[in-house]
């Protein structure tokens, strides 16, 4: 969601609140009661626009970054998109072919798979933010490397310090092992919320591999199930 669409959804918001109370018989406002709510949309609007210019100081740094040999064979550095300012944050493992040419996270099959996992959610993808571990598409989309992971988690650091997300939902074994620091399968990291670094971390399986995979699907909703607990989520933000 962009700024100028929270800014909209405010307007909107304040119009049908004032709608309702002529509609129900309302004759007096309570002024007070009013400004608190436009002063608490005016922050929210403000923490996004915040960290929007965070996040944009972010990827400046990156610039047409070298750090590791992924660089020679990438069409788009593949950043990250989505609401800076949700609870919710996905992070999976690096961008395919489908991204390396877009420049965007999950635009391809398995994106489309995350589409839908999050609408299962009762949410729509503008309300989560999405990224990866590595910022470069790895050739023939191998895994990636130690080195590869190693000089780009910093910058996966810093979007989520900037996001503060209440969850990390970490989509894939590298994902879940780089943000968990462990060795531990995906299968045994799967099914719980961790915690590291002060981050509540639900590992789960990666879009692409249920597409290989479909009987892995009912393990993969119960999973955004404990992520929809922990936000106090039942179809959508509230």
């Amino acid at each position: 969601m962009n700024l100028m669409t929270e800014i909209l959804n405010a307007i909107r918001d304040t119009k049908g609140y004032l709608l309702l109370l002529k509609d129900t018989g309302v004759e007096e406002i309570n002024v007070t009661s009013l400004s608190q709510r436009h002063t608490k949309e005016r922050e929210n609007v403000d923490r996004m626009e915040h960290k929007l210019q965070q996040l944009q100081s972010l990827r400046e740094k990156i610039g047409d970054c070298k750090r590791c040999k992924l660089w020679k064979g990438r069409t788009n550095i593949v950043f990250g998109t989505g609401n800076p300012d949700s609870p919710l944050m996905f992070v999976g493992e690096g961008p395919g072919e489908e991204e390396d040419r877009r420049g965007k996270p999950f635009v391809g099959k398995a994106g489309e798979l995350l589409t839908k996992m999050i609408e299962a959610m009762g949410l729509v993808r503008d309300d989560v933010y999405i990224a990866n571990v590595v910022k470069c598409r790895p050739p023939n989309n191998r895994n990636p490397e130690e080195d590869e992971i190693a000089a780009c988690k910093p910058f996966l650091d810093e979007q989520i310090n900037i996001i503060k997300p209440k969850v990390i939902c970490a989509l894939g074994t590298f994902a879940s092992q780089t943000l968990l620091e462990t060795k531990t399968k995906i299968s045994e990291l799967r099914g719980k919320v961790h915690e590291k670094g002060g981050n509540r971390i639900a590992p789960t399986f990666h879009p692409a591999y249920l597409l290989r995979n479909q009987q892995q699907k009912g393990l993969a909703w119960k999973d955004l199930q404990l992520v929809m607990k922990e936000l106090g989520l039942k179809r959508v933000f509230t």
